[in-house]
Parts: structure tokens; C-alpha cells; sequence
């Protein structure tokens, strides 16, 4: 039984972040039921992790029997969760004063890139263009180059996923003293604006410049806290930051210890120099060789994996962070609690799969389902 179960969420289908957030519901217990438009070819589909732990119902949500049906669910559902572009909702008359209408208590989670308004509110975007817009795509990236594109973590799960998530069990907290529900406007561009509050802070007093990316501290600038090629053209991360860490490095590494101290480390114009002598220095052995030297200190310095290599880690085996699902491997439901442990209650299920057990629980007689059915408003 996990943290969240007992809450029934209702999502609809969608991509990225919004079924990202339902997957991690889902993974801490809630019954998570995805309100599809029909069946999906598209070949990602079929080992769409996002879908494990939900259930699946075909609604037609243009017709009014459809729309009335979703509204009988949502009636019972506890958390509402949609990815559409600002007013889509509105139009088909499931926004979010139609649903309070039927159940004044539900949280009505809406993920969007730019927010429910203002002037790009109804712009097309995607991460890229979130992060741009709030410095964090122009401060990673190494120095004179063009900035590094980190993936869509930045924008869409990190600034987008977890945000909503964040909203949604905030305001599930707040209805149980109020029993009202409310609407989390939860925008990518914000998170992302969010995840850089650090930087903002070390910029305010002096210690980071944006107006320099891939020098400072944390983004490559330094020789201390980077990635190094070894001697077999694979990659170690150093993040040997404090000082106590940074000595452990220096003596595991064999370096000179009169060039690299912590006098070096608080001199940014040195750190260009003592960057090229540690890439010289790491060029000398392979990347495993290097993290068997370094296993078990404090020195922050660890092989950089490829997703398949990390899989197979020691830490990784022994927490089991990872767990056959759908025939494959995936990360396994974090965080971890104590009690309720979160758990993957089941792999994916197709679209439509579900129908008739969801309605027969909503209390539709067999002989209401098959009209429905008959109709095209479900399938």
C-alpha cells in the first residue's frame, strides 16, 4: 500500500511531463486512470514507461455522452491532471469550472510551458525554448562555445514533472483542513526559473557570472568540478568542491600537492592551467582504473556511465534502482518511504483496456456500457 493509495487520479493522455507526473502517482500508490483518444501506433508507445501503474479508458470527449461519463469520474476522482494548451479544456467543457461543478473538492493539475497566461501562453515550445527563456540553457556549456542542450530534463520533467507533482500533493494537503480543491498552474518555464535559484544566489553575492558561462564554480569553468577523458577515450566526473574532499583527491591522484591546494582552488586564473594538467594527468589511465584508485573516498570522483552501464553499478545493483517491467529495464519508484513503500503495480496497459472495469465500477449497468459502447463515446 503505498503513500498515495486511496486517491484516484484522473489523467488525461497526453506526452512528457504530464504522464511523467501520473507515472510517479502512480508508482506511490494512487489509481491512476489515463483517459485515452484511441489506440496509439506510434512504436515509442510500446515501451512507453510512463504508462506502468495505470489503467486505461477510451472516452470520446467531442460527444456529450462521452463528456458526461468523464465528468461521472471525475465526480469520484480526487486529482485531475492535463497537458493542453491554455482554454483546450475549456472548449471540450472539462475545464476546470466544469469539473468543480461535480466535485468542489479536486485538485485540477495543469502542465504547461509557458503558464495558463500571458503573451506566450498559447505558443507552441518545447524544452529547449523554456530553458532559454529563464538563462539556464545559457549557462551550461563550455566557455566560447555555443550552449550544450542537457537533454529535456532541465525543462520538462525537472522544471515541468516535478512541479506539478509538487502542486498537486500541496494542494491535496491544503483541501484535507479546507475539503476545497483548487487549480496548480504549473509551467515549465517557471520550474525552470526555480531550479536555477542557487546560481542566482551565488550571483547576488558576487561568486557566479552569467555573463561568462563554462568559468564559474559549477559549470565546467572549474579544474576541480569537470569531466576528464582517460586513457581509453572514456570519461570521469570530478566534484572535488570542499576542501577536506579536494585534499583526498589530490593525494589518491598522485598530483603535486604544492601546485594543487586550496589556494589554487579559490584562484579562478589559474584554473584554465591546472585544468589542461589534469587532463594530461587522467589521460594516463583508463576510466576504471581510475575509479577502482578512487572507490570508497571522499574525493567525489566517479566513472561517467552510459544509461545502459549504470544499470549494472554495485550501488546501483544493491539499492535496486532499476527493475525489469514490460520486458525491460527501468528506474525504479523514488523516493523511498519507510512504511508505504512505493511499488510498480503493473506493467502497461493498452489503451482502452479498462473501459468496462472502470465504468462497471462507476456504476453503469452492463446494458448502459454496451450503448455507450455502441455510440463511439467509449471504446
Amino acid at each position: 500500500m503505498g503513500v498515495l493509495s486511496g486517491y484516484r487520479v484522473i489523467e488525461l493522455a497526453g506526452l512528457g511531463p504530464c504522464p511523467m507526473a501520473g507515472m510517479l502517482l502512480a508508482d506511490m500508490g494512487a489509481e491512476v486512470i489515463v483517459i485515452d483518444r484511441g489506440p496509439n501506433t506510434d512504436p515509442m508507445y510500446a515501451k512507453d514507461m510512463s504508462r506502468r501503474g495505470k489503467k486505461s479508458i477510451v472516452v470520446n470527449l467531442k460527444s456529450e455522452q462521452g463528456r458526461n461519463t468523464l465528468l461521472k469520474l471525475v465526480a469520484t476522482a480526487d486529482v485531475l491532471l492535463e497537458g493542453f494548451r491554455p482554454g483546450v479544456t475549456e472548449k471540450l467543457g472539462i475545464g476546470p469550472d466544469d469539473c468543480f461543478a461535480v466535485n468542489p473538492a479536486l485538485v485540477y493539475g495543469r502542465m504547461t510551458g509557458w503558464g495558463q497566461d500571458g503573451p506566450l501562453a498559447h505558443s507552441a515550445g518545447h524544452d529547449i525554448n523554456y530553458i532559454s527563456l529563464t538563462g539556464a540553457l545559457h549557462a551550461i556549456g563550455v566557455a566560447g562555445q555555443k550552449p550544450v542542450v542537457p537533454l529535456n530534463l532541465v525543462g520538462d520533467f525537472g522544471g515541468g514533472t516535478m512541479f506539478l507533482v509538487t502542486g498537486v500533493l500541496g494542494a491535496l494537503l491544503e483541501g484535507k483542513s479546507s475539503g476545497k480543491g483548487q487549480v496548480v498552474d504549473a509551467a515549465m518555464i517557471e520550474g525552470a526559473a526555480n531550479l536555477m535559484s542557487m546560481c542566482h544566489s551565488f550571483s547576488a553575492s558576487k561568486a557566479w557570472d552569467f555573463n561568462r558561462p563554462g568559468t564559474n564554480m559549477l559549470d565546467g569553468g572549474a579544474f576541480y568540478y569537470d569531466t576528464y577523458e582517460c586513457a581509453d577515450g572514456k570519461y570521469v566526473a570530478l566534484g572535488a568542491i570542499e576542501p577536506q574532499f579536494f585534499q583526498q583527491f589530490v593525494t589518491l591522484s598522485g598530483v603535486d600537492p604544492a601546485v594543487f591546494n586550496v589556494q589554487a582552488q579559490a584562484d579562478q586564473q589559474r584554473w584554465p592551467e591546472l585544468k589542461v594538467e589534469l587532463a594530461r594527468v587522467f589521460a594516463t589511465k583508463t576510466r576504471d582504473l581510475w575509479a577502482e584508485i578512487f572507490a570508497g573516498s571522499d574525493a567525489c570522483l566517479t566513472p561517467v556511465l552510459s544509461a545502459e552501464e549504470a544499470i549494472s553499478h554495485p550501488h546501483n545493483q544493491a539499492r535496486g534502482n532499476y527493475q525489469e517491467v514490460d520486458g525491460f529495464q527501468q528506474p525504479a519508484p523514488a523516493p523511498r518511504f519507510s512504511r508505504t513503500p512505493s511499488s510498480v503495480a503493473h506493467g502497461k496497459h493498452e489503451a482502452g483496456a479498462d473501459t468496462r472495469a472502470v465504468l462497471q465500477d462507476l456504476g453503469f449497468a452492463d446494458d448502459d456500457i454496451q450503448v455507450l459502447l455502441d455510440t463511439g463515446a467509449v471504446s
